[in-house]
């Protein structure tokens, strides 16, 4: 199949775009390294020419903090539906759009609720559409991973309710595949949460990481939830990462059953374990 891959040089979209490839399919990439501008892609005129030819689209654009020129809203919200509406009239039917487990009527974060507005939009268009809402993502090379590595490294760690807030990671591989296999393997017009086998607490989740570097356990610190806010609330200036609305999303302790995504994936997931989160770099022959 040709396939229209959005972010394709992203975290996520690299991954996506290595597995299409080993399964034979032809890709396009579109993001800023290709010299598209997601931000510019607003209205599906702006889209035609890229769909020349197009048997299937998937987005993975997606950002997990703001910056003064990348937004919830025009990334998450109006260059997507001006993507759906694209394949409408182009006639493509196959759409799988990258949501975000938590993307629910009632969302608390902006993250959610333009995430939400894009796959809203695409359950109306009659399409064979397919909404996968991945949890955490871990993987060399993330952001979410590397802001983990960069607080379990300390040997203090500041922990709300004695970190127990529920994650349940899924390596970034796993994902991959989880995508280019729903591509032909899974009915349409459904939103599957897609997660890894286990779910774990949030401290730790930072002890693992740890061990993988051969440390010894940190000591944990309680604070009080005021106090983390507001910090977060002045770090969010110093990387998008450190918002409020993020820890927030911690603190809900999404998590979901396993099932579907074992189904999709066709095989085993790669375990909750140290090696996921530094198994590229040893596979590159590089040092963490």
């Amino acid at each position: 199949m040709n396939i229209l891959l959005t972010g394709a040089s992203g975290f996520l979209g690299s991954h996506i775009c290595d597995e299409l490839f080993s399964a034979g399919h032809t890709v396009k990439p579109i993001s800023r390294r290709n010299g598209i501008n997601f931000c510019d892609m607003l209205v599906p005129g702006d889209w035609f020419r890229h769909l020349d030819g197009i048997d299937a689209v998937i987005n993975a654009v997606g950002i997990i903090g703001e910056t003064r020129t990348q937004r919830f809203e025009a990334i998450h919200a109006l260059a997507p539906t001006a993507l759906f509406k694209a394949c409408q009239e182009a006639g493509i039917r196959r759409v799988i759009q990258i949501s975000a487990i938590g993307t629910e009527m009632g969302a608390f974060s902006q993250y959610h609720r333009s995430k939400l507005k894009a796959d809203q939009f695409l359950r109306s268009l009659d399409l064979d559409w397919l909404i996968l809402r991945p949890g955490l993502v871990c993987g060399n090379g993330g952001s979410s991973t590397s802001l983990l590595m960069q607080l379990a490294s300390s040997n203090v760690i500041p922990v709300i309710n004695r970190g127990h807030q529920l994650l349940q990671p899924i390596y970034i591989a796993d994902l991959a595949s989880v995508v280019v296999n729903a591509l032909l393997n899974c009915e349409i017009k459904q939103s599957i949460d897609i997660v890894g086998p286990q779910a774990i607490g949030f401290a730790e989740l930072l002890q693992m990481i740890r061990r993988a570097q051969n440390l010894k356990p940190a000591r944990l610190i309680p604070i009080p939830r005021n106090f983390a806010m507001t910090s977060l609330f002045l770090g969010r200036f110093l990387h998008p990462l450190l918002h409020p609305d993020n820890f927030r999303m911690l603190e809900a302790s999404y998590v979901a059953d396993v099932a579907p995504t074992l189904k999709l994936l066709g095989r085993s997931l790669t375990p909750v374990a140290t090696e996921l989160f530094f198994r590229e770099k040893l596979m590159n022959g590089e040092t963490s």
